[in-house]
């Protein structure tokens, strides 16, 4: 053991002369590294003042298995820095908040809050990520001395990247995630929280699946064009030509490279904590990384992890044996793995490969012997965490900003996050994006919301445009779905999406502005897919009194309509387009094609020239009908037969006018109602938010109460004003007599 002491003391001096030479490029870092460092603009917490007077017992001493696990700890730390003597310190017993020492695998308290979204890895990250505040390591190539319970780092709802880790990976164990914390290295951008260079995680499109291609054996293989040997004797010679040219370029670039700035100094050496989730609990198909510092997942070949020092959960403890010269991307996660991962204490039927032995037994046998050696059992059980039960109220959890609000910057966007019923419209979030990376000129804004009555949930805004996109969830009154538009004043241009299996007629989207209306429909029985309805401009009367607005509204010029095949009826009874112009009096019906046809059958009813129309009136000679039908039957040459499909034409023509009127009108209603809604915002209460439900009772009284005094002082006016009136009349009569 002397021997061993003085090895220590050894590796301590050299520690010391890395140490030294590192503090030295510590110097080096830029002003732009620095101002990447601050986390936010708040003043620096004082953790030395928080009060630890009111902390249980188990915060403040340790039990009898807990110092049992400390010196167990202590001499497999000897034996690793024995064995491994270029490797840095082991992060595996920090002192907490009270100064006491705690083993890191303590620290960590599986716990599964009472909410949906806490029971997902997804929503345990953005809970963490959202509630806490970023502090950057005070060294940012060491690790904390120190690592503070969970339930401190949620009481004072800020951390380091070390606090950030244990409460997010006892969510995530809590919930059932084969989760562990990580004790490693990463890039300066992830260490100190700057995302301005990356795209945001809402505005990346899930990667395109390539399709097979099932190869055909007899395809036909076409020669390859003939080459002349003159024209590539010509561009050998092109190419030595141009040859100075591109090396001159070359040089410009490297120049172009030399006067960007400089790589970071501490490059790989930034100590970083994250959380490892491995595959196979909860159905996770591939192993993968958190950032707690976002929440966001990464794969584990991502070049921003530079290497792993160690992982640990509520169990065990393994510390990294792999080469990580090329990063994160070619380490195995197998940590039963003995000759990839070192375990600290041998599961079941396991043994340690590291020459270990008992601490609580003096070192009777010489060092020459043999089976110092030998693979000793390790086999240890872990004490319960110190920790106290992690509790979020529900307001904490419904309000995980500090302030009520966060903002994020990335590469030309802003995201900023708000809490629920923070907003007055129920506004959440909010994605502005940027044309530039000074973010000055806005291109689109999408917000999100929560809690609102009327069921909207996103809205899109193009900022060159002006175009304004609602989307609604299923339950608008009005069947909304969806609802662009630059103005809510009716005619503008408005396109409205609907839940069409909900509607009795199957729409699904229509678009209105001053001229027209498209409406376009799903599953009908009759084969409808879409109607067009073409209209005139309004004739310029002088409003009088008792003129309503359907005496003035738009003339109707034609009607389209189009019939997906009907494959119960035959092709010459199936009608694909049905035009009615209404101004000309013109019926048009074409069908749909036989399977090799090329022209399709049609057949036009027209009124007589020269001759006054009278109403619901139906005349038909060979003057006024032209039909193509070379295939037909014979009853579609049939006058009679002709005679009575137009007089179906004539009473549906007369039913379109009065849907085109309805549709007209329901087009209004959706533009009032939308505009009330959007003046007048209501916002749902949870059921789970007792608070909220009370201040909403109190409100729901106070206008009743106010309502209620009003009509009394109403009332009472009404009394003296008929007093005062009879009190007139009375004295007129009296002075008349």
């Amino acid at each position: 053991m002397e021997v061993l002491e003085e090895m220590d003391e050894v590796e301590q001096t050299r520690e010391d002369v890395i140490s030294l030479n590192i503090s030295d490029s510590l110097d080096l870092e830029t002003d732009e590294e620095k101002k990447a460092s601050v986390a936010s603009d708040e003043p620096d917490f004082d953790w030395s003042s928080i009060d630890t007077s009111h902390l249980p017992s188990s915060y403040k001493t340790n039990s009898r298995r807990e110092k049992e696990l400390l010196q167990l700890a202590d001499h497999f730390f000897q034996q690793y820095t024995h064995l491994n003597p270029d490797r840095k310190p082991l992060f595996i017993h920090p002192v907490n908040e009270c100064g006491v020492q705690k083993f890191v695998s303590t620290t960590v308290r599986p716990t599964l809050l009472p909410y949906p979204d806490m029971y997902y890895w997804s929503g345990c990250a953005s809970f963490v990520c959202d509630y806490l505040i970023m502090e950057p390591l005070k060294c940012s190539i060491t690790p904390p001395s120190s690592l503070y319970s969970p339930t401190t780092i949620l009481k004072y709802r800020r951390g380091n990247c070390f606090d950030f880790t244990v409460l997010l990976c006892s969510l995530l164990i809590g919930a059932g995630y084969n989760a562990y914390c990580v004790h490693g290295y990463a890039t300066l951008e992830m260490c100190s929280l700057d995302q301005t260079q990356e795209l945001c995680p809402l505005l990346r499109k899930p990667p395109e699946v390539p399709k097979e291609e099932v190869p055909n054996k007899y395809r036909i293989k076409y020669p390859l064009e003939p080459q002349s040997k003159f024209e590539l004797q010509q561009k050998v010679r092109k190419e030595k030509e141009t040859k100075p040219a591109q090396e001159e370029e070359r040089e410009e670039e490297v120049v172009m490279e030399v006067e960007k700035p400089k790589r970071d100094a501490l490059h790989g050496l930034r100590v970083h904590a994250w959380v490892l989730v491995l595959s196979g609990k909860r159905g996770v198909p591939e192993t993968f990384f958190i950032n707690p510092f976002t929440g966001n997942p990464h794969s584990t070949t991502d070049e921003c992890f530079l290497g792993i020092e160690s992982i640990w959960n509520h169990r065990n403890y393994w510390v990294n044996m792999q080469d990580c010269q090329k990063g994160c991307r070619d380490l195995s996660f197998d940590l039963s793995d003995s000759f990839c991962w070192e375990i600290m204490f041998s599961e079941s039927n396991k043994r340690s490969h590291l020459p270990t032995e008992s601490p609580t037994e003096s070192p009777k046998k010489d060092t020459d012997d043999v089976q110092e050696n030998e693979e000793i059992d390790m086999s240890f059980e872990m004490p319960l965490s110190w920790v106290a039960q992690i509790r979020v109220s529900w307001r904490e959890y419904e309000n995980p900003f500090p302030g009520g609000k966060k903002v994020i910057l990335y590469n030309k966007a802003k995201l900023e996050k708000w809490a629920a019923y923070a907003n007055g419209d129920g506004l959440v979030e909010r994605l502005t994006v940027y044309a530039d990376s000074e973010r000055t000129e806005e291109l689109e804004v999408k917000e999100w919301f929560k809690h609102r009555k009327d069921q909207l949930y996103m809205r899109e805004v193009n900022k060159q445009t002006q175009l304004i996109t609602d989307h609604f969830k299923p339950g608008h009154p009005l069947l909304l779905k969806a609802h662009s538009y630059t103005s809510l004043e009716p005619e503008t241009g408005h396109t409205v999406e609907f839940y069409h299996t909900a509607r009795f007629d199957d729409l699904w989207k229509r678009f209105e502005n001053a001229a027209e209306m498209t409406e376009y429909f799903v599953g009908r029985e009759d084969f409808l897919h879409k109607r067009h309805i073409e209209f005139d401009e309004r004739e310029k009367k002088v409003e009088k009194a008792g003129i309503t607005a359907d005496a003035n509204s738009r003339p109707i010029v034609q009607i389209k309509e189009y019939f997906h095949r009907n494959p119960e009826k035959p092709v010459d009874e199936d009608i694909e387009e049905r035009i009615f112009m209404v101004r000309d009096d013109i019926i048009r019906l074409t069908y749909h094609l036989e399977l090799y046809d090329i022209i399709a059958s049609q057949v036009v009813f027209r009124r007589l020239r020269g001759r006054k129309k009278r109403e619901d009136e139906i005349l038909l000679t060979k003057e006024n009908t032209v039909k193509y039908q070379p295939w037909s039957s014979e009853k579609h040459k049939n006058l009679f037969h002709l005679n009575n499909l137009l007089g179906k034409l004539k009473a549906e023509q007369k039913k379109l006018k009065e849907q085109v009127r309805n549709s007209e009108a329901e087009m209004l209603n959706i533009l009032m109602v939308r505009a009330d809604e959007e003046a007048n915002v209501k916002l749902s209460v949870s059921m789970f938010s007792t608070a909220k439900r009370r201040q909403e009772h109190r409100a729901t009284v106070l206008k009743e109460e106010q309502k209620s005094s009003q009509s009394s002082l109403e009332s009472k006016n009404e009394h003296i004003g008929g007093e005062v009136e009879s009190l007139t009349h009375h004295t007129a009569t009296s002075s008349t007599m």
